[in-house]
């Protein structure tokens, strides 16, 4: 589980890094964070 939570975690910052350079829209933004919260079991996100 925690080796899951590092990629999930990694892959996030890497999701608000191409945001805030405006290489992806805050519609791109969510729709792939709720995609990737989907694949890795993730229910809650008390961060953003």
């Amino acid at each position: 589980m925690n080796q899951k939570l590092i990629r999930y975690s990694m892959q996030i910052a890497m999701l608000k890094q191409l945001l805030a350079r405006s290489l992806i829209t805050e519609n791109e933004f969510h729709q792939i964070k709720s995609r990737t919260m989907r694949e890795y079991g993730i229910i809650s996100d008390l961060t953003s």
